[in-house]
């Protein structure tokens, strides 16, 4: 059986005297509650927009008809977490105090900004890096061996999927739920001990995913230090650290190692929710609605994750930069660069990395992936030829995208950059790349699953149509 994570850390105790995050959101749930009671009772017949037939058939796009507590997502400024923007967050959510030149904020910080609202101190962050390394600790053995018997060659996302609903069994929301010990109003509690140690779970899960599909049998090719935070311990899993902590099966420099830890901070703490239409997040919530529990609900968030339209397109992105620079002639022929791009969208394909279903402004993500890289074009990234595409594809696809004249958003997604950095740091397992996102994506769709349960939401169920009464709305025959 799973050892008691209270027993690890319990959500009643302090970190060196500091509030835990539980602890500060049991105190903000009384006012969050009576905000949404109040609108509900005094509003509840308030029209929000009006649904089209081409958004019942073209995906509800702009369909605003989902409540998510954290994030919105706005076409022209971005992605919001709370009303504060990346910029915001990249100068207020506390970032790493280990001596290292790292200028990423810690995802730690933005979970807790994601649950309460509120931007923490750096002894709050800092607990909570504690308290997710504590809970790392009581990953079952169960799940250690299920992963371990997995074929090599399974697609590292089923991987993830099996092991993320492996830990139904030892889920304290099902077993309590099963066992008649929940009412509605403790539903949360249960919810939200699962939801961390998901999150808590996740580098060691990741880790062995990596070992196996790289031919190392699932064997860790690093430790778990207590004392590093959570996007260090997910690097250190994948041998990705120059240090004792790490096999370093890259053979990093130490400047080249805190730099991919740094990345690892960055990617995952701008991808941990982008409001809550998109697949996975969306797909988390609606199975959640059912009183799935978090691993349940979050496993098929993972699946939806997994799809080419939605979690895959950094590794597209990746391979057609590898092609493009293996058909140039030279990386400085800037001409070259943009014929190849016109004869691309000549033959009715696509760019790759470029475009977005809500954004019509550049993606902000993509922005600081681009500033970690220009920190850097003269030292790290000078002689790689894959990067400096990518950087040149940012300036001539967007001319070349309205020159054609066929999209609504030519200008780059956070897809465009992230997989070829990663690649460029020794991470080439292209399959492997939507694991990190989905450890990213868990902290924005496992908060809202703990709101959820909060404010005690019902199941989701729309209203669907058949294509007769879509004819008899246009009064076609």
């Amino acid at each position: 059986m799973l050892r008691s994570t209270r027993r690890l850390y319990s959500h009643s105790s302090s970190y060196r005297g500091v509030k835990n995050l539980k602890t500060r959101l049991t105190e903000l749930i009384p006012e969050k509650k009576e905000e949404l009671l109040n609108i509900k009772s005094k509003f509840n017949n308030v029209k929000v927009g009006d649904i089209t037939i081409g958004s019942i058939i073209g995906g509800m796009r702009n369909n605003s008809s989902m409540f998510w507590q954290s994030t919105t997502l706005d076409p022209e400024t971005g992605i919001r977490f709370h009303g504060r923007t990346i910029e915001d967050c990249q100068k207020l959510l506390p970032k790493v105090k280990d001596g290292s030149k790292s200028n990423s904020f810690l995802p730690e910080s933005m979970l807790w900004l994601l649950m309460t609202s509120e931007i923490p101190t750096q002894d709050e962050a800092n607990s909570l890096s504690k308290e997710l390394a504590l809970r790392a600790k009581s990953l079952p053995q169960e799940t250690i061996k299920l992963l371990s018997d997995l074929p090599q060659d399974l697609h590292p996302m089923t991987q993830l999927v099996i092991g993320l609903a492996s830990l139904n069994k030892y889920s304290s929301f099902s077993n309590k739920y099963a066992s008649g010990q929940l009412g509605k109003e403790n539903y949360w509690d249960s919810t939200y001990e699962d939801a961390m140690n998901l999150i808590a779970y996740l580098p060691e899960i990741t880790g062995r995913i990596y070992s196996k599909i790289t031919g190392n049998g699932g064997e860790l090719l690093g430790v778990l230090n207590e004392d590093k935070d959570w996007s260090y311990n997910i690097c250190s899993m994948l041998g990705m650290v120059n240090s004792t902590d790490s096999s370093n099966r890259c053979n990093l420099t130490k400047s080249q190692s805190d730099d991919f830890i740094d990345l690892m901070r960055l990617y995952t703490g701008i991808h941990v929710d982008h409001e809550g239409g998109n697949v996975s997040a969306h797909a988390t919530h609606l199975v959640g609605s059912a009183l799935n529990d978090p691993f349940l609900s979050y496993s098929s968030g993972i699946l939806g994750l997994a799809g080419p339209l939605h979690g895959l397109a950094a590794q597209e992105v990746v391979r057609f930069l590898i092609q493009m620079n293996s058909e140039i002639t030279s990386i400085d022929d800037d001409q070259q660069i943009k014929d190849r791009l016109k004869n691309l969208l000549d033959s009715r394909k696509v760019i790759p990395g470029y475009g977005h279903a809500i954004l019509r402004k550049p993606d902000p993500r993509f922005n600081v992936m681009l500033d970690f890289v220009e920190k850097r074009k003269f030292t790290e990234f000078k002689d790689d030829d894959n990067i400096k595409l990518m950087q040149k594809l940012s300036t001539f696809a967007p001319q070349v995208l309205l020159e054609h004249g066929k999209t609504k958003n030519p200008y780059p997604n956070v897809d465009s950059a992230s997989g070829i950095i990663f690649y460029h740091y020794g991470l080439k397992e292209l399959l492997f790349f939507t694991v990190i996102f989905g450890c990213s994506r868990s902290m924005g769709p496992l908060t809202q699953l703990v709101w959820d349960r909060i404010y005690g939401l019902p199941i989701e169920r729309p209203k669907s149509v058949d294509i007769a009464q879509l004819k008899a709305l246009c009064k076609v025959n």
